[in-house]
């Protein structure tokens, strides 16, 4: 696990790096986006997988299915990724680019899982409360987890903030053993 990540770490620092010397920050982030969610079907992974399907065959898919969502450059990349073996690479090559572009853009991708929603004002406080607290503006993706009970779970890079009553419970419980 952590040789792809190792191994996706340079393509996506030179795909940022194209990116924001092309000024095309946001269709680079689209294009990666919808690859690494094609590469993330069952389906496709066989195929992917299948030493029967060749190189052109499977760049040919794949523009297949991205078709209209792949730009020159990203043509270009896929067939370097295939051609080098590393097409699995491509879900954490994403992740990597968002992280290079948040970084320079001076925002944290944060993950939100509530019980229960918010509502405006508080969530207005929340989230002044999360930028005073990172030091940076926050870009938040909500999700809603019933199993939490209540409160909210916070993940912003390495650093988790749980503040969810099944945190709390969990860590009583592992208190009292």
């Amino acid at each position: 696990m952590s040789e792809l990540l190792t191994l996706a770490r340079p393509y996506a620092a030179a795909a940022f790096r194209h990116a924001k010397e092309t000024s095309s920050a946001d269709k680079w982030s689209q294009f990666l986006a919808v690859m690494a969610a094609v590469l993330t079907d069952a389906n496709l992974s066989s195929i992917v997988d299948n030493p029967k399907v060749s190189n052109r065959q499977l760049v040919e898919l794949l523009l297949d299915i991205g078709q209209g969502q792949i730009h020159q450059e990203g043509e270009n990349f896929i067939k370097l990724l295939v051609e080098n073996g590393r097409l699995r690479l491509l879900p954490n090559i994403h992740a990597f680019f968002e992280e290079c572009r948040a970084q320079d853009e001076g925002y944290v991708d944060v993950d939100v899982s509530v019980a229960y929603g918010f509502d405006d004002e508080s969530w207005g406080h929340f989230v002044q409360s999360l930028e005073r607290k990172l030091g940076k503006s926050v870009r938040i993706h909500v999700s809603v987890d019933k199993s939490l009970i209540g409160g909210v779970l916070v993940r912003a890079g390495d650093k988790v903030f749980d503040g969810s009553i099944k945190g709390r419970l969990q860590h009583m419980h592992k208190t009292l053993k």
